[in-house]
């Protein structure tokens, strides 16, 4: 178990941490895979509509709020199906049992080992963010850290229009849209982002080129 969770680890650190893995099925777990490309249009529409409900809920009440009403309303539902189910039971002399004998049977404790492996995709997502900010703050490539200071110059203005739910919700919905989009229409998006990816490693060259600092930086890791 301890391979696989140390084979497992990279991956999944790669498709959470890394963008561009959400555009690589093959990157992803096959539940989620299934959901964002829509290979069950009623479970994909399912989560989709359940997920954007509650966080369109959540931007306009509190969390203690939405948490009460959608368990409330779970409930209601659970006790409804089961009366219903005792009625008819009792009407066609019937012995089905529980309705939710499955779900009931299910084992829902976490084992020593997936604590485990949590444990340490947990850390590794840590530790890799921990170093990536202090590689990006502390200058070791001055073109990065320009790069992450325009990205964050660029986020005043999007914090300035949209609050953090909304931010989120956005997120949410390009989740489920952007990767089905980008499979149908992949041989012409790939091209729009190679001519955008050139364009900005031709600028990067040029800046590293213009700026000492750079320089000097790596003829001190030559050395």
């Amino acid at each position: 178990m301890e391979g696989n969770a140390k084979t497992s680890s990279p991956l999944i650190i790669c498709s959470v941490m890394n963008p561009y893995a959400w555009f690589k099925p093959e990157k992803l777990h096959p539940v989620v895979e299934s959901l964002i490309y829509w290979r069950d249009v009623k479970k994909s529409g399912a989560v989709f509509g359940a997920g954007l409900t509650i966080l369109i809920a959540m931007s306009l009440f509190s969390l203690i709020s939405v948490f009460s009403y959608v368990s409330l309303l779970a409930l209601f539902g659970t006790v409804s199906f089961r009366i219903y189910k005792n009625v008819l039971q009792a009407v066609q002399k019937t012995s089905e049992g529980h309705p939710f004998k499955e779900y009931l049977d299910t084992d829902l404790t976490l084992s020593q080992e997936k604590v485990q492996q949590l444990s340490t995709v947990a850390v590794a997502h840590v530790n890799a963010l921990l170093t990536e900010l202090r590689r990006l703050f502390l200058v070791e490539d001055l073109v990065d850290s320009i790069k992450f200071g325009v990205v964050l110059y660029c986020l005043t203005y999007v914090g300035a229009i949209f609050n953090g739910m909304t931010c989120v919700i956005i997120a949410f919905v390009a989740l489920f849209t952007l990767p089905k989009v980008y499979e149908n229409n992949k041989q012409s998006i790939d091209a729009y982002l190679e001519l955008v990816r050139s364009k900005i490693l031709e600028v990067s060259d040029k800046i590293k080129a213009a700026v000492p600092i750079g320089k000097k930086a790596e003829t001190e890791k030559d050395k």
